[in-house]
C-alpha cells in the first residue's frame, strides 16, 4: 500500500535500490565472485503509438550481457578481477554448482503497456519476455534462479488486440526487458564488498563477448 501511495509519474530509481538492494549477478563461481545487481527500467512506443515498458530487479546466477552488442558487463570474477565469460566457466569439465542459497536468486520483473489485452495474451506477453532474459541474461534460468516476470495491460478493454499487434507488443517487451536488465547492472553501486560493473572498467577475458 505504502508503495501505491508514493507512486508518481517520474521515472522510476534504479540500481542498488528497492528490490535491488541485495541484488547480485555473476555467480556461477560462487557468491565470493559476484557483482553487484539492481533494479533497471526501459520502455518504448511502437509504431502504432502503444508504450510498452519493463521494470526488473536482477539476481541472477549468470552473467549479464549488453543484449545488442555482445559486450560484457557482468561475469563472474577472477583473482585479479578480471571478469570471466559465466557460460564458458559452466561448460569447464571441472566446473560445480556453487553454495549460493536455493531460492536466493530471482530475476524478477514486470513488462507492461497501455494496450488493451486479454488474459492469454497478458499470459502469453509475460512467456515472451522472457526472451528478453535470456539476451542479456547468460546462462538463464538455471535450476538455481527462480526467473518471474509478470505483464500488465491499461487498456480499458479487455477483449484483446490483433495477432499481428501482439507480436509487435512481444517483440518491444523482449526489447525492454534486456535493455532493462542491463541498466540494472550498468547503474548498480558496490555494497558489502560486492564491486559494482562501473567499479571494474569492462576488464575481462578474451573471447567474452558474445558466446564466449
Amino acid at each position: 500500500r505504502a508503495a501505491c501511495e508514493e507512486a508518481s509519474s517520474g521515472r522510476p530509481a534504479e540500481g542498488t535500490v528497492g528490490a535491488g538492494t541485495g541484488a547480485t549477478v555473476a555467480k556461477v563461481l560462487g557468491r565470493d565472485r559476484a557483482i553487484k545487481g539492481g533494479v533497471g527500467t526501459a520502455a518504448m512506443r511502437i509504431g502504432d503509438g502503444t508504450i510498452v515498458g519493463a521494470l526488473v530487479a536482477t539476481n541472477a546466477v549468470g552473467g549479464v550481457y549488453e543484449p545488442w552488442t555482445g559486450r560484457l558487463i557482468a561475469g563472474p570474477r577472477s583473482a585479479d578481477g578480471t571478469m570471466r565469460c559465466a557460460e564458458r566457466a559452466v561448460l569447464a569439465p571441472d566446473w560445480a554448482p556453487p553454495q549460493i542459497g536455493a531460492g536466493s536468486n530471482t530475476t524478477i520483473g514486470v513488462v507492461a503497456t497501455d494496450a488493451s489485452l486479454s488474459g492469454a495474451q497478458a499470459s502469453r506477453l509475460a512467456a515472451t519476455a522472457h526472451d528478453g532474459l535470456a539476451l542479456a541474461v547468460r546462462p538463464a534460468h538455471t535450476a538455481h534462479d527462480g526467473d518471474t516476470l509478470f505483464a500488465l495491460a491499461t487498456g480499458a478493454d479487455a477483449g484483446g488486440v490483433e495477432p499481428t499487434r501482439l507480436d509487435a507488443i512481444a517483440a518491444a517487451a523482449v526489447v525492454c526487458v534486456a535493455e532493462a536488465i542491463a541498466r540494472s547492472v550498468l547503474t548498480a553501486t558496490a555494497l558489502a564488498g560486492t564491486p559494482a560493473a562501473a567499479d571494474l572498467g569492462g576488464t575481462q577475458e578474451a573471447g567474452t563477448d558474445g558466446m564466449g
